[in-house]
This record gives C-alpha cells, sequence and structure tokens, in this order.
C-alpha cells in the first residue's frame, strides 16, 4: 500500500504571522508568485496579477455566500450554554451541525436561541459526531439566523471581525458555506473589471464550503483520510466557457481551492467540463493529475492540512515548502486574512 506521510506536510509557524484582521483594502495583500516547474518564486503585490493573466485565459471564482452559521444558545431544559454551527442543510429545516458540548445534546435535546425566536431539537448522531437538528420558528430562516447568527471564523482567528462583509467575497451571491472561499477575498470590484478587460473570461462556479475543508488530517497516512463531501453546481454558461478556453489554448486561472476542486470533480477523464451538480468528497495530493486547473491563486494554508497536500499536487511538495519557508522568512501573513500566493 502506499503511503504519504502527514509529516511531509509540516513546516514550523511563527504564531505572529496568523493574519488577525483584513487589510483594509482588499486588493493591497502582497502575492508570493511561484512556478511550479522551475520553484522560482518572485514577490509582488496583489493587483500585479494583472501582468500574470493573459487575454483568451479564464479566471474561475467560487459564488458561494457565507452564513452567519454559528448560533449560541442554551438547552431549554437546564439552560446549559450551546455552539451549534451550522455545517449543511440537509432538508428544509432539517440541518447538519457541530454542536459544543456534543456530549449533553443527545437524540430528543432540545435547544433554545435567541429567547425562543428559533427553536432546534437533536434529531440523532452522525459521522463525526455531528448533530441532525431539525429548526422550528415563524417567519424566514434565513432572516432569523441573519440576525441571531455570527459569521463562522476559524479558530486560529481570535480577534472580532468588525465588518461582517470583509469575510465575504464582492461577488459572493448563493448563500450556504460555513467559511469564506478566502482566495476570492483579495479581489475587488475593480479588478475584475480589468481583467474583464483584458480579454480574460470571468466565470463563476459555486461551491459550498463545509468545515471538512479545515479538519485536521489525523491519520499518518494522509491516503487513510476522508474528506467530507460539499455541495458543488456548474452552470451549462460555466462549462462551456471554461471548454471554449481550454480548446482554443487558453489556461484556466482557479481562484481558490474550492474553484480547483469544484472543477475537478465535475470533468471528464478528458478534462471537458460537464455542467450539473452533485457533491464531490474529491482529495487532491501529490500524484494527482489535473484535467482542467492550470494555474492556482491560493491562500497560505495550515501545516499538515488537505490544502497544503493540494498546492503541493501542483507545485510539488518540495517547490511548495521551500516557498512557504521564504513566505515565513519575507513576514508574509498566513491564512483565512493573510496574503497570497499564485502558482503558474
Amino acid at each position: 500500500m502506499t503511503v504519504l506521510k502527514k509529516s511531509d506536510f509540516y513546516f514550523e509557524l511563527p504564531p505572529e504571522l496568523i493574519a488577525q484582521e483584513p487589510l483594509k483594502d482588499r486588493s493591497a495583500s502582497r502575492l508570493l508568485v511561484l512556478d511550479k516547474r522551475t520553484g522560482e518564486t518572485a514577490h509582488r503585490q496583489f493587483r500585479d496579477v494583472l501582468s500574470y493573466l493573459r487575454a483568451g485565459d479564464a479566471l474561475v471564482l467560487n459564488n458561494t455566500k457565507v452564513i452567519p452559521a454559528r448560533l449560541l444558545g442554551c438547552k431549554a431544559d437546564t439552560g446549559a450554554a450551546v455552539e451549534v454551527l451550522l455545517l449543511k442543510r440537509r432538508e428544509k429545516d432539517v440541518w447538519e451541525t457541530l454542536v459544543k458540548p456534543g456530549k449533553k445534546c443527545r437524540a430528543g435535546a432540545r435547544l433554545v436561541f435567541g429567547d425562543g425566536l428559533l427553536t432546534g431539537e437533536v434529531l440523532e448522531t452522525v459521522e463525526e459526531g455531528n448533530r441532525l437538528i431539525r429548526f422550528s420558528y415563524e417567519g424566514i430562516f434565513e432572516e432569523i439566523l441573519d440576525k441571531l447568527g455570527e459569521m463562522p471564523l476559524p479558530p486560529y482567528i481570535t480577534h472580532k471581525l468588525q465588518d461582517k462583509n470583509r469575510y465575504q467575497t464582492v461577488y459572493a451571491r448563493y448563500e450556504g458555506s460555513a467559511a469564506a472561499p478566502t482566495a476570492g477575498l483579495h479581489f475587488t470590484q475593480e479588478l475584475l473589471d480589468e481583467i474583464r478587460k483584458m480579454g480574460v473570461e470571468v466565470v463563476f462556479v459555486t461551491l459550498h464550503v463545509g468545515l471538512g475543508t479545515f479538519r485536521p488530517v489525523k491519520t499518518e497516512n494522509v491516503l487513510e483520510h476522508h474528506m467530507h463531501s460539499e455541495y458543488y453546481e456548474v452552470t451549462r454558461e460555466a462549462a462551456d466557457t471554461v471548454n471554449r478556453v481550454k480548446a482554443a489554448g487558453g489556461r484556466i486561472v482557479c481562484v481558490g481551492t474550492t474553484s480547483c476542486r469544484t472543477l475537478e470533480s465535475a470533468a471528464d477523464e478528458e478534462g471537458k467540463l460537464r455542467a450539473g451538480c452533485g457533491n464531490t468528497d474529491i482529495f487532491i495530493y501529490p500524484g494527482y493529475r489535473f484535467k482542467v486547473l492550470d494555474a492556482l491563486i491560493t491562500n497560505f494554508h495550515l501545516p499538515e492540512s488537505t490544502l497544503v497536500m493540494l498546492v503541493s499536487a501542483l507545485a510539488g511538495r518540495e517547490h511548495v515548502l521551500a516557498a512557504y519557508e521564504e513566505a515565513i522568512k519575507e513576514r508574509y501573513r498566513f491564512f483565512s486574512f493573510g496574503d497570497a500566493m499564485l502558482i503558474v
């Protein structure tokens, strides 16, 4: 059996390099450019991405919208505090959730949020200890969630977010994510307009980001790690545009690992993108042959994460870890609100 060791993707990150707050200007982040063939790097500003795109390319973005998925409430019988994180809508009012503390929230437990504006009943425990909860309320669920819910920032961000919109991309459209597709946070509407004027096709796909993407790999043999599934959608227009650009010799540049995983999940073996929707648990690690993607804009990821494995599949583990070492030396900002990397 092939063994790919988790520890091969480890690097030491000084905690002060974890970005706690977004920059005021989205496109003012730094950009580390990595040549996937040679391992050569260049240090630029994010808006310099323009000089690496060419007319005839396609830039693919994930237009999912983060919902305020973190609910703080209590158990109806004891008043004990509970925190519920909405992960995935299973049916109209039934959600798969992460509950803390989970031990006391067994099937039948009733939960109360916002003085009864929203209540929930735990139906059952599913994989990974997640709970299925049926919610009851009067009115529109999304409006209640907007009122009671908080943005589910990753645990490594300890500062309170002042502006909710800074954890959304400027093109976020379809609600359903428990986390932002963070590579897209660097784009402004003006920058996207400039990219279009250059003759680059801007294409949108949807993948609702679950927390499975961020789950730590617990097995030392990476191949034994199981990815959670996430819902994706590729429109006919998006599929046709990507296939046309590819056929004409243009490059497919994905913004973020979620756009990448969407395209690679929806493509056939010949690399032709198919329109449609479904769930994907694709896990991309070194040895994977990319069918659609040519280049990737991404943030800097956690050590030993599935995301650092994905970028290593594209650019080679040695090249990626050397580039990360350089980024640390140059004091780049890491993770969700951090700087960006372009792999070409």
